[in-house]
């Protein structure tokens, strides 16, 4: 089997909800096509940043075969949902996962070792999983920071790079070094190592991270598509979006996913900021947080013009 690439820029997808707490389907696929407008690469559906520990096994399902359904092979969608510990459960939740006719499947490292006992322990419940899942669908690895972050070591990528299986790691190292060493390690195989820090968004692309899978892809993706494609030709404008882009992704500590909904509920895409993940004020608790997203909206702005005359 010849794995599927899946690389570039993939937005990790939020999910728009209800005043009364239910999926709002009409806002997301409002968010779908923005997406794709924006030049994504792949949706990452069904993740961390979708809620995915607040949603039901039903409502996982269903968001998954929407995202499919609306994308229409567009570009590929993977999904995730894996947030059990214990292993029937989380067969149960990526078999149902793989039967969403997404084109990939991605499981969470933290659950293969929920007890950090080590290697040996992921092992071996990674091998049970793999053989229960469908042997031609393409995989992805997630080092999810919720509820603690489990970064894989060395033997570990090996091993999945080497199975075939897997066609992507979204990278929480949060360390261009480690980066730069995994790609090393994985050269040649289907595995993409894909980062999901802004702070070395650049940085890791240039040491050949195979694109960027970070939460800022709510806000510009279309930036750090630019950035990935087209970054050489122009370096010095490149330094100025790369530094503007790590200063705008300081916003996440104020209140995510809340503050990507009050974005997209600006530009008409979200009717509501309504959240299961969080439940707080956030304008209470974070002061002046319209203020800060006007200038992450007007700094956006100003780089696509910048980035729309250097087309000319």
């Amino acid at each position: 089997m010849k794995a599927k690439k899946i690389e570039g820029i993939i937005p990790v997808m939020i999910t728009p909800f209800t005043e009364d707490n239910n999926i709002d389907y009409e806002s997301l696929e409002r968010l779908i096509e923005w997406y794709i407008e924006k030049g994504s690469d792949a949706l990452f559906a069904v993740c961390q940043s979708s809620e995915m520990v607040f949603l039901s096994l039903k409502e996982r399902v269903e968001l998954a075969k929407f995202v499919v359904k609306k994308t229409a092979g567009r570009v590929p969608v993977v999904v995730s949902g894996h947030i059990s510990d214990d292993p029937y459960n989380q067969s149960e939740e990526l078999v149902a996962a793989a039967n969403t006719g997404a084109d990939g499947v991605v499981l969470v490292s933290n659950h293969l070792d929920p007890k950090l006992k080590g290697t040996e322990t992921f092992m071996g419940n990674l091998k049970w999983l793999l053989d229960r899942l469908p042997k031609e669908m393409p995989l992805g690895m997630y080092e999810c920071p919720v509820p603690y972050r489990r970064l894989l070591s060395d033997d570990e990528i090996k091993y999945i790079a080497d199975s075939g299986r897997f066609v992507l790691l979204k990278d929480v190292s949060c360390d261009l070094e480690t980066v730069k060493r995994r790609v090393a390690l994985t050269k040649g195989s289907p595995l993409a190592i894909l980062n999901a820090n802004a702070a070395i968004a650049w940085d890791a692309m240039k040491a050949g991270s195979r694109g960027f899978n970070g939460v800022n892809t709510n806000f510009h993706p279309d930036l750090y598509k630019w950035l990935y494609t087209s970054a050489g030709k122009e370096p010095v404008f490149a330094k100025e979006l790369a530094n503007f882009l790590v200063l705008s992704a300081l916003s996440e500590a104020f209140g995510y996913p809340v503050i990507a909904k009050m974005y997209h509920q600006r530009i008409g895409t979200f009717k509501t900021i309504a959240s299961r993940v969080i439940t707080f004020d956030v304008r209470e608790r974070f002061w002046a947080l319209d203020a800060i997203l006007d200038k992450v909206i007007e700094g956006t702005e100003a780089m696509r013009t910048k980035i729309a005359k250097l087309k000319r």
